[in-house]
């Protein structure tokens, strides 16, 4: 039995099979208006041609990473990084006749993959930076350091895309207030204590990766928080436009990308993540917040009662 606090998603396929029936098997060319605002059911590799050109804004990725891992009843094996760099490759080709010309990739790795999938990625893309962010998560070890960072490749096809950075921006408290005249200098005097709007760097140190108390908490073994994948589309596309994500697993992409005003397709192999994808995207008709994010900035962590003040004011 859960705990009462305990929120994880973990409904099993056979009491999910309303979810699982919802979402879209491709196996002829479909149209956009096929694919749109689904979840469809498949490997990417075999679905993918299927799908039109060009109808992407925004693509992210979250690969496996190159480590023995088991997700549900697939598993992926540690690998050579030659062979990585094959698989990554594979694909990588694979999605880029997907994006419009002005669209933007993101693709998530650890440090072993990094450089792999950096090399490959600058083959076919304008790579435009590095965002590193702290999982504050994370095994310890007595022969090495805990390993709690993680890398975002950010990339675009081109010289002109999407960049809202206006929608990306951080609030911090403010320790140490400068005042001009007797009043606050770039930074805001609150109830609640003293912040500053702060434009967002590519470190980010305010992610708590989802946990069993968090209602967007599933049972996948690397789900990625809302917050994390809310930064990515409010900077790199525009309210109505569409993200792609060719490994969607629980759907975090997918239900962020709904909660945020876009349109969304996803693809994922493993039925058991589409029924919790399904699920999750049945619960943004009732809640549209994402931990972390609320008027309109990105919080620090353990700020969430200030959080919380703000939004019963509204």
């Amino acid at each position: 039995m859960k705990a009462t606090r305990n929120r994880t998603i973990d409904i099993s396929v056979d009491e999910g099979r309303c979810y699982l029936d919802r979402c879209l098997k491709v196996n002829q060319p479909a149209s956009l208006e096929d694919i749109l605002d689904k979840t469809i059911i498949g490997d990417s590799f075999d679905v993918v041609s299927y799908l039109p050109d060009e109808f992407a804004d925004l693509i992210i990725v979250d690969p496996p990473y190159n480590l023995q891992k088991k997700f549900g009843s697939n598993s992926f094996k540690k690998i050579s990084d030659e062979e990585y760099e094959r698989y990554t490759e594979k694909w990588i080709r694979m999605v880029k006749p997907l994006l419009k010309p002005d669209g933007t990739i993101y693709v998530c790795c650890d440090w072993r993959s990094s450089d792999v999938i950096a090399g490959v990625l600058k083959k076919y893309f304008i790579i435009q930076n590095r965002i590193t962010w702290q999982r504050e998560k994370g095994r310890g070890s007595v022969k090495n350091w805990k390993n709690s960072m993680e890398d975002i490749w950010f990339a675009t096809n081109g010289n002109h895309y999407t960049f809202n950075v206006e929608d990306v921006m951080m609030r911090r408290r403010v320790i140490a207030p400068y005042r001009t005249d007797g009043k606050p200098k770039d930074w805001e005097e609150t109830e609640s204590g003293n912040f500053r709007n702060t434009y967002p760097s590519n470190f980010w140190d305010d992610i708590s990766v989802p946990y069993w108390s968090m209602p967007e908490n599933t049972a996948h073994p690397t789900q990625k928080p809302e917050k994390l994948l809310a930064k990515l589309i409010l900077a790199s596309s525009n309210p109505g436009d569409i993200v792609f994500d060719p490994f969607a697993g629980s759907g975090s992409t997918l239900t962020t990308a709904k909660k945020l005003g876009r349109h969304y397709v996803g693809i994922e192999i493993n039925e058991q993540y589409c029924v919790w994808a399904e699920k999750r995207l049945e619960m943004v008709e009732d809640n549209k917040t994402i931990q972390g994010y609320s008027d309109g900035v990105f919080w620090e962590r353990n700020t969430s009662s200030i959080q919380k003040n703000n939004s019963s004011k509204k």
